[in-house]
């Protein structure tokens, strides 16, 4: 899964230095929700998770990968721990 997202999103998000680390599904309160998770060399900002996810979302959308999801998350990994 990681793979098929990767190859739609990095070259659209290279430029805000971040990529693609994980991507899975997972079942919560009987909803199934798309996650894709973020990380970069640095730190990364809630606003550079914004810009990510706006630029994820549409991309996303167009594909045929989030089959019968219910949900898309988008989020960065913890850094320092």
């Amino acid at each position: 899964m990681k793979e098929k997202v990767s190859s739609l999103v990095d070259e659209s998000i290279k430029e805000l230095n971040i990529f693609v680390d994980d991507a899975f599904i997972s079942e919560e309160e009987g909803k199934k929700i798309f996650n894709i998770v973020l990380d970069s060399d640095e730190v990364i900002d809630l606003n550079r998770v914004t810009d990510a996810s706006r630029i994820i979302n549409k991309i996303m959308d167009n594909s045929s990968l989030l089959g019968d999801t219910d949900e898309l998350d988008i989020y960065s990994k913890e850094k320092g721990e």
